[in-house]
């Protein structure tokens, strides 16, 4: 059972928004031009960057859904969250990984496919998600987590990586 119900959250969460949203973006716009214009050998570069993108994003997915199953004991879930207070591997870094490694994949996306349309949906994601981790997401962890939380919160920041890895044992402040 607890399998299905990590691949279920995964299907639904970042499988929706990085493969169905996109899929249903380019069906309806029809927008598409690998290379975005540009001349040869030029018109590689979006498309290598774009699959180093989506090959780390996928692995950040990957490494913070194993913390959240294997330390957090819970999925990404809103209606199944973890139960401990996740600060390990890339969490000592930023406080959102899950959702860089979706707008990293989201981005990649755009740059092969060379869709302005996917861009706009990269951008609303990214907007979409800096409202709701502040007013929903971190309100509902200090409720949990309490000061472990704050002072987590204090110490990591939401969206650009700390250079050194933080230890809540040896860095407080």
């Amino acid at each position: 059972m607890g399998v299905w119900k990590h691949l279920w959250a995964i299907l639904l969460l970042p499988g929706i928004v990085t493969i169905a949203v996109p899929g249903a973006i380019i069906l309806l716009t029809g927008e598409i031009e690998f290379g975005w214009g540009l001349a040869r050998p030029y018109d590689l570069l979006p498309t290598l960057f774009g699959c180093i993108l989506i090959g780390l994003g996928f692995f950040q997915k990957i490494k913070t859904i194993s913390l959240f199953a294997t330390v957090g004991e819970g999925t990404l879930a809103p209606w199944d969250p973890t139960r401990m207070l996740v600060v390990r591997g890339p969490y000592r870094y930023v406080r959102n990984p899950m959702i860089s490694g979706v707008l990293a994949i989201l981005l990649g996306e755009a740059l092969i496919l060379g869709s302005l349309p996917l861009i706009y949906w990269f951008l609303l994601f990214f907007l979409l998600n800096a409202i709701y981790i502040p007013l929903v997401e971190e309100r509902d962890l200090v409720r949990r987590f309490g000061n472990d939380y704050l002072n987590y919160k204090k110490n990591v920041p939401r969206w650009i990586p700390r250079l050194k890895p933080w230890n809540s044992a040896s860095d407080e402040g």
